[in-house]
């Protein structure tokens, strides 16, 4: 039998190296070996590079090259990164491709793998790990890792690949909309302000470029791609992992471990655990843009008493500030934070107030006087400070980069909370910027970094930090204000890691279904990348809830680790008791709810603090073995607690049969059943701790009764725990705390229940307990005693229990059939006859799947490629998106009528899908327009539009009013910078239209010949569209702020019936 290997490093990554693989017959040293001087290799222009032949290496070989598992062709060539912001170091100089380099750190099963020695060398800091040192100091290992990189560097990208076994699923990718389980999809890792992003936007607020593997074995490997900086990430192809950035950054790979949940504390080791939160902030929270003055405030907190609603926090937006000015109070509307605060906290309120990185650029205002002073701004390329419009109007932005500017930060910070604020809210951190079309900072803008960080970088190598570091800011600025106190800061920007100083929210999401249904998914995302404190916005942020959709919402929001209802100005008030009675109620038992699991849930959070462990999970890490469970996405853990629900419209739990996993899972609630409240059920062998439903955190007391749910597993033993402390400071890290570990177990007929193990320095108070064994059903039998003591419960005879289990199911049934339903409402038409609802229909064949909303405006608000995974468009049912106008006027009509279904087929006439919409006018005009998929063409979608004269009078001469057809279709840029309009004119003349142009026209001669194209060079995609130029007169590309409208236009006339105006286009996606 061979001795297990061992690797260990003797001398690092020098002129010359050793590096040592110690077995029972093995003892392999390379010493003396000179890695390739990058700087000595000669520059490659642009068109050497498109000449390069193939050569062979004249250098000695690489100090690793024995850990290859076969040699490779390498190509000579010196490769500078044009997106690194260190333009003009080479990289990789006589390596192009092969299979990557690796050490163990941290710990076994911890590998960090780089392209070559001078690539290591060439890495940037970490900024994801806690300790930048660990990536760069290797450790001995007892294991090999079980799968080697490939890499290619090619144009200053370096290409990383891994294959892994057929039936790999993956999992992570940090802030992601759209499935849960994510093969077949591309992210790219660049922080956007992404309202209202749909289930195909590819980048949203928060990057991690971090890949979660779980093999069809039911082990783990987790990957991280430690760059900073702009990275795709490739799951399309099935059980291949692809990350491209800029060269040059290593993979670090974790396991495969036994288990995902093995993966995610490994990842912990490196990149940190979330912070301890404050125990308040397990509550609800209230939040909406805006509540507008103290008086408002008062009275949202006023009620939610009077209704005996739960609630720890009511949320400050951007209106409480003077002008938008950050750190400033508006004297009329918020005259005194202090005493507004003061009264909330006696109603047992928190306050949380927002804090956006603009500085308003103006003299005299203290925060721009001081920042100016300090010299903290991000500064353009020639050295001065960039300005970019965001609310206040022109504002300057701090560089965190920088130690000065963060503790410039943190001394604000620290001021502005004497006020009583209790936590922070940074938004807008991406950073975002308006009137922009990449909605950010140009790249060009310089940092000035601390050292450790990367030094000065343009702003591509920070960009996707600026809000990590702007919540770290904020953090330190919390606690040098309070040192007694826990932070609570919430970002909207982040990076891997960020979980150490901030919860974060899943962003401007809709009130829509799909948004709903996609929120859990999120939720679980961000757990399985390092961030277990998130929710989304319950109800929606934009949009209008209908009482059903927010109802429901609230039943799954309230079972999330962040639990915050918030929406925009301009919508319909979304505050519990907004729906009407029956919706009000189920938000008061979701929350009563919530507040009964409140020991459990600080209890997973202590958990998650110390041992990196998850808060949320989902379904399938209850057996990961089982692969039928990971694509599971209305359910969830909550430590041992499965949380089962519905996201479909009209469907409660009362119509739902349950999928549950493997073994014992007994079903419990707090007498509280209703259809719209998701179905809860307890793991065999595991014990939770409940508490009374009390209106507000700060009600809870060591004294209260202490509830043990139990459910005992196939051997009839359970196990649990109960962590307690002051609920906020940091006593609990010099052992002021009660950690408390219970058993039950049955032998013969009596289970019996007692604390097994005690940690911490607090005295058990004297207290009830109170033991409930769950039986199946629903039905338990239950037991009173004293806490610390041994209790024996004696277990009902089988017949007993028969009858016990079928009462208690008879009564769940009847409180579901009794429950007052939320009233099935939808935004309907005012007339009779009309199919017109706020429901898109979906028409999904070849290559396209197409969202249509049958109501005001009709609009296309979804176009997904499916080979690509690509979503070119996605927008609200209400505004943008496709649309259609009558007139030249930008939303003449067309976009605001109703629109009706007049015709639907499938397999119709040859076609795969087909619909007909049409909408009244006014005029005796309608807007007609026919979305089909043909089946003959199965990679096109095709548009026929009609202006048609249906009822003009004959006083008229038969003729209408001057109309014009305008095509306003508004796609969605996934990568702005990167994007541009390509066509060739009628003259024969070629053009290229980039985002710098805003907007311009194109007829006569210059009027493209037949089809212009959308080009994304990043994807390597064209968004082709056709049509027929007889029937087109002008063409309009308008670039907005993420956007670009590619506009048809027809001619401007009167129709009659003999003569209507007609516009018949197609889209295609062509690979470039």
């Amino acid at each position: 039998m061979g001795e297990v290997p061992v690797l260990t490093r003797t001398l690092l990554f020098g002129r010359s190296s050793s590096f040592t693989l110690t077995t029972n017959r093995l003892h392999l040293h390379r010493t003396s070996v000179s890695d390739t001087n990058p700087s000595s290799a000669p520059l490659a222009t642009p068109i050497s590079l498109l000449r390069l032949k193939k050569k062979k290496s004249t250098k000695p070989p690489s100090p690793f090259a024995f850990i290859r598992k076969k040699s490779t062709n390498l190509v000579t060539r010196s490769l500078r990164s044009k997106m690194a912001g260190d333009e003009g170091t080479p990289v990789s100089a006589d390596v192009t491709s092969g299979e990557m380099i690796f050490e163990p750190i941290i710990e076994d099963g911890v590998f960090r793998f780089d392209c070559s020695g001078n690539d290591r060398e060439a890495a940037h800091p970490s900024l994801s790990f806690v300790n930048s040192k660990d990536r760069e100091t290797p450790v001995k290992s007892q294991k090999m890792p079980s799968c080697i990189p490939k890499f290619e560097c090619l144009l200053g990208q370096q290409i990383v690949k891994l294959e892994l076994l057929v039936g790999t699923s993956f999992y992570g990718t940090g802030e992601v909309s759209g499935q849960l389980e994510r093969t077949g999809k591309r992210v790219f890792t660049w922080n956007t302000d992404a309202w209202g992003y749909g289930s195909g936007t590819t980048s949203l607020y928060q990057s991690h470029p971090w890949v979660l593997a779980v093999l069809p074995s039911g082990e783990a490997l987790g990957v991280l791609a430690d760059t900073t900086k702009r990275c795709e990430i490739d799951l399309r192809k099935e059980s291949v992992i692809q990350f491209i950035a800029p060269s040059s950054y290593p993979i670090i790979t974790f396991g495969p471990f036994a288990s995902p949940n093995a993966v995610l504390i490994a990842l912990s080791h490196a990149i940190g655990t979330v912070f301890m939160p404050p125990k308040w902030s397990l509550g609800y929270q209230q939040c909406r843009w805006s509540y507008d003055s103290d008086k408002r405030v008062r009275e949202v907190a006023r009620t939610f008493r009077e209704k005996k609603i739960p609630c720890d926090v009511i949320w400050m937006d951007i209106d409480y500030m003077d002008g938008f000015r950050c750190f400033t109070f508006d004297k009329d509307r918020f005259q005194d934070p202090k005493s507004l605060v003061n009264d909330l906290h006696e109603n047992g309120f928190k306050a949380i107030w927002m804090l956006d990185p603009g500085i308003k650029q103006e003299d005299g205002y203290f925060v721009y006087d001081s920042g100016s002073k300090t010299d903290v701004w991000i500064s353009k390329a020639d050295g001065t400070p960039f300005v970019g419009e965001v609310w206040p109007g022109p504002c300057v932005f701090p560089d965190f980069t920088q130690e000065k500017a963060r503790s410039w930060w943190s001394n604000l910070v620290k001021d502005f909370i004497s006020n009583g604020v209790d936590g922070i809210w940074n938004d807008m951190n991406e950073p975002a910027v308006f009137k922009v079309v990449t909605k950010t900072m140009p790249e060009s803008n310089i940092h000035k970094g601390d050292e450790e960080l990367g030094g000065c970088q343009n702003h591509s190598h920070y960009h996707n930090v600026y809000g990590f570091l702007m919540a770290r800011s904020t953090y330190e600025g919390m606690k040098l204000g309070n040192e007694k106190k826990r932070p609570f800061v919430l970002t909207r920007a982040g990076f891997i890691g960020s979980q150490r100083y901030a919860a974060t929210w899943t962003g401007d999401n809709l009130s829509t279904w799909e948004h709903l249904h996609m929120s859990i998914s999120m939720v679980l995302q961000l757990g399985l990348s390092g961030q277990p404190l998130s929710g989304p916005d319950i109800g929606g942020f934009a949009g209008n809830a209908t009482p059903e959709l927010f109802g429901r919402w609230m039943g799954i929001g309230s079972l999330f680790p962040f639990c915050r209802g918030h929406s925009e100005q301009d919508t319909s008030d979304h505050e519990p008791w907004s729906f009407g009675e029956e919706c009000e109620e189920v938000c008061r038992l979701a929350l009563r709810r919530r507040y009964c699991l409140i020991p459990h849930l600080y209890t997973l959070f202590y958990m998650a603090h110390t041992t990196g462990t998850l808060v949320a999970s989902p379904t399938f890490f209850a057996d990961p073995k089982d692969t039928s469970l990971r694509k599971m996405e209305t359910s969830f853990l909550l430590g041992p607690v499965l949380v089962y629900t519905s996201t479909a419209v009209g469907q409660g739990m009362d119509t739902l049969r349950c999928t549950l996993p493997k073994g014992i899972w007994m079903r419990f609630d707090f007498d509280d059943a209703h259809p719209d409240l998701p179905a809860l059920y307890l793991q065999g062998g595991a014990i939770i701790p409940v508490g009374p439903p009390h209106q507000h955190v700060g009600e809870f007391t060591i004294l209260d009764d202490v509830t043990l749910l139990v459910a005992l597993n196939e051997h009839g033993k359970a196990e649990g725990v109960l962590f307690e402390d002051e609920g906020d400071g940091y006593e609990f890290l010099e052992g002021g705390f009660l950690f408390t570990h219970y058993v039950a177990e049955l032998q013969s007929s009596t289970v019996t229940v007692k604390v097994s193990k005690t940690e911490g320095s607090w005295k058990r108070p004297y207290r009830r307990l109170h033991v409930q064994l769950l039986l199946g059903g629903g039905a338990m039998v239950d037991m009173w005693g004293k806490d610390g003591e041994v209790l024996q419960l004696s277990m009902p005879s089988e017949q007993e229990v028969s009858q016990l289990v079928s009462t208690s199911e008879k009564h769940y049934r009847t409180c579901l059939e009794n429950a007052k339903r939320i009233p099935a409402v939808e935004v309907s038409s005012a007339h009779k006859g009309i199919e017109l609802s706020g429901t898109p229909i979906e028409l999904k064949g070849g290559d396209w799947a197409i969202k249509v909303v049958p109501w005001i405006g009709g609009r296309i608000i979804s176009m997904t490629h499916l080979p690509s995974g690509t979503q070119w468009l996605h927008s609200r049912v209400d505004i943008n998106g496709y649309e259609e106008y009558s007139g030249t006027e930008y939303r003449s009509a067309g976009c605001s009528e109703e629109y009706n279904v007049i015709e639907r087929n499938l397999e119709h006439a040859g076609e795969q899908e087909s619909l007909m919409l049409e909408g009244d006018i006014g005029g005796g005009l309608v807007l007609q327009r026919q979305i089909c998929i043909p089946k003959n063409d199965s990679k096109v979608f095709r548009i026929d539009s009609s202006i048609i004269a249906r009822k003009v009078g004959a006083g008229s001469g038969g003729y209408s009013r001057l109309v014009c057809l305008r095509v306003h279709p508004m796609f969605t840029l996934l990568h702005p910078s990167e994007s541009y309009v390509s066509f060739t004119a009628v003259d024969g003349s070629k053009h290229e239209i980039g985002p710098e142009s805003n907007e311009k026209f194109y007829e006569g001669n210059l009027l493209p010949n037949g089809e212009w194209m959308l080009v994304d060079k990043c994807l390597g995609l064209g968004l082709l569209n056709r049509f027929d130029v007889s029937q087109v007169f002008k063409c309009l590309i308008h670039w907005g702020t993420g956007t670009v409208n590619l506009e048809l236009w027809s001619e401007d006339r009167p129709v009659s019936n003999q003569s209507p105006l007609r516009i018949s286009h197609e889209y295609e996606v062509i690979n470039l």
